[in-house]
C-alpha cells in the first residue's frame, strides 16, 4: 500500500516536496503521544507533526470542539462578524505582553511572518530587514528571502534587502569561543556596526529558538541588548513564535519573554501548537502598527470559525493543565537524560534547547565537521525503534530535533530516551 501511495505522490506533488525517511511512513491515526501507520505499527511521537500536534493526538476537547463548531458553521470569512475569533483574538493580546495589542489571523505561519514583514515594511517606509544566521520564517516570496539557512531558501530573488545579524548559534562561528557575556557584546558591536552602513531598517525578525536551524539559540538576553540599539534607531522588533510560542520552552510561554529586559517586541508571530493540527496562524502588533496599513484587506481563510474553535479549546486545556510547568519539568529531565546518554557517544557535538524543544547536533568524531550523513540513519534507526524525531541544522542537517506534546509524561519520556539512545549506538 505504501508503495502504491508513493507512486501516486511522486507523480502529481512536486520534486522538492521532502518525505522522511528512505521507505516513506503514512501516519493515518493517533492518540496522546502515540500515532499508527497504515501498516498498524505503534510510534511515539517525539516530533508532533513539526511541532503542531502541541497537546496531544485526538484530544477530547479540541475534537469535541470542532465538531460542535463543524455542525453550526465552519466558515463564513473576515467580512462577517465572528465571535470565536474575538474570543481567541482577546485571549492572545491579553497573553502577549504587547500593550494595547492587535490581532490578526492567518492560515500559516508562513503567511504569519510575511504578514509581519508587510506591517514593517510600510510601518517604517523602508523594504530593508535584519535577520538571523542560520534563521528560518517560511516558505512564501517574502520569507525565503530574509531566510538564513540556504537548504531552505531556494530563491536569492526578494522584495526585499535583507542584512544578516550574528548571534542565533551559540556555539559556531567567530564568537563561539566567548564567554555569555561577550558573546552578546560582540554580538550588539556587529549589530550597530551594520546599522552604520546603511539606510534604517524596517525590523529585526528573530526565532528565539531556531526551529528549522536545529534548536540553536543565543544567551538569554541577547535580544533585549538588541533592542536597546534598534530602539535608538526607531527600528522594529519582531519575534517569530511560530515555533517557541504557548510553553514549549517551559521556562516562559513565549521565547521572547527570555530576552525581555527592555520590553515586548513591537510584532509577535504565531501559529503551529495553538491550533493543535488545526491551520492557525496570526500576527499580534502594537496597535499603530497594526493599524498602519493604508488600504482594506480581509482573510478568508484566516480566523474562520472552526479553527477559532479549535485554538480556543487548545488554549483552554493548555493553561488549565499547566503544561507549560510540565514542559519544563520532564523537558528538563529528557535534556538531562539525554545528556548523560551522549557523553559517551564521540558523534554528538551537544545536546541543547529548553522545555520540550530539545536539539542533539552530530559530527564526524573527534571534528567539527557536521555529519548530515549520521543525523539520517539516526531517525531511521529511531523510526526501527517505535520513536519519530525530526531533523534540521543550517550546517547540513546535521541536528536532531525532539519536539513531542507538551503533555508527554516522564514514562514516555523515559521510552523515547531509551529508543534513543539505541539508535544513536546503532550507527556507530
Amino acid at each position: 500500500m505504501t508503495d502504491e501511495l508513493l507512486g501516486r505522490h511522486k507523480a502529481v506533488l512536486p520534486d522538492w516536496l521532502a518525505l522522511y525517511y528512505a521507505d516513506p511512513l503514512e501516519i493515518t491515526h493517533g492518540e496522546g503521544r502515540h500515532v499508527w501507520d497504515a501498516q498498524g505499527t505503534k510510534y511515539l511521537d517525539f516530533f508532533g507533526g513539526i511541532l503542531t500536534t502541541m497537546t496531544a493526538h485526538a484530544l477530547p476537547e479540541v475534537t469535541k470542539a470542532v465538531s460542535e463548531q463543524a455542525g453550526r458553521i465552519i466558515h463564513s470569512s473576515t467580512l462577517y462578524l465572528n465571535r470565536p475569533m474575538v474570543e481567541l483574538a482577546e485571549r492572545i493580546a491579553q497573553m502577549s505582553g504587547i500593550p494595547d495589542a492587535r490581532v490578526f489571523f492567518t492560515t500559516s505561519g508562513t503567511e504569519a511572518n510575511d504578514t509581519a514583514l508587510m506591517l514593517a515594511t510600510t510601518y517604517r517606509r523602508s523594504n530593508q530587514i535584519l535577520a538571523m544566521r542560520n534563521s528560518y520564517h517560511g516558505r512564501s516570496f517574502s520569507a525565503v528571502g530574509i531566510t538564513g539557512n540556504k537548504g531552505w531558501s531556494p530563491t536569492s530573488l526578494s522584495p526585499l534587502q535583507t542584512l544578516y545579524v550574528h548571534g542565533g548559534v551559540r556555539t559556531r562561528g567567530p564568537y563561539a569561543d566567548l564567554s555569555d557575556a561577550d558573546f552578546i557584546t560582540a554580538c550588539v558591536a556587529d549589530l550597530e556596526d551594520l546599522l552604520g552602513h546603511g539606510r534604517p531598517p524596517a525590523a529585526l525578525i528573530a526565532e528565539p529558538i531556531q526551529g528549522v536551524g536545529g534548536f540553536t539559540s543565543p544567551p538569554d538576553g541577547l535580544y533585549a541588548a538588541f533592542r536597546e540599539v534598534l530602539q535608538r534607531h526607531g527600528v522594529l522588533w519582531i519575534a517569530d513564535e511560530v515555533q517557541t510560542g504557548w510553553g514549549r520552552t517551559g521556562d516562559n510561554f513565549w521565547g521572547w519573554q527570555a530576552h525581555g529586559q527592555n520590553g515586548p517586541p513591537d510584532i509577535v508571530t504565531f501559529a503551529k501548537g495553538i491550533g493543535n493540527g488545526m491551520s492557525i496562524g496570526g500576527v499580534v502588533a502594537r496597535p499603530e502598527v497594526m493599524n498602519c496599513l493604508d488600504s482594506n484587506s480581509i482573510s478568508t481563510f484566516g480566523g474562520t470559525q472552526i479553527t477559532m474553535a479549535a485554538g480556543l479549546a487548545n488554549l483552554n486545556y493548555l493553561i488549565e493543565h499547566d503544561l507549560q510547568g510540565n514542559a519544563r519539568r520532564v523537558g528538563g529531565l529528557l535534556i538531562e537524560r539525554l545528556r548523560a546518554i551522549t557523553a559517551q557517544i564521540p558523534a554528538v557535538k551537544e545536546v541543547r534547547g529548553r522545555g520540550l524543544m530539545i536539539g542533539i547536533e552530530l559530527v564526524k568524531p573527534g571534528t567539527e565537521e557536521a555529519n548530515p550523513e549520521a543525523a539520517s540513519a539516526v531517525l531511521e534507526a529511531a523510526r526501527r525503534e517505535g520513536l519519530l524525531i525530526g531533523k534540521g541544522g543550517g550546517h547540513n542537517t546535521s541536528a536532531l530535533r525532539v519536539a513531542p506534546p507538551l503533555s508527554l509524561t516522564v514514562a514516555e519520556a523515559e521510552e523515547g530516551a531509551d529508543a534513543l539512545e539505541r539508535a544513536l549506538r546503532s550507527i556507530h
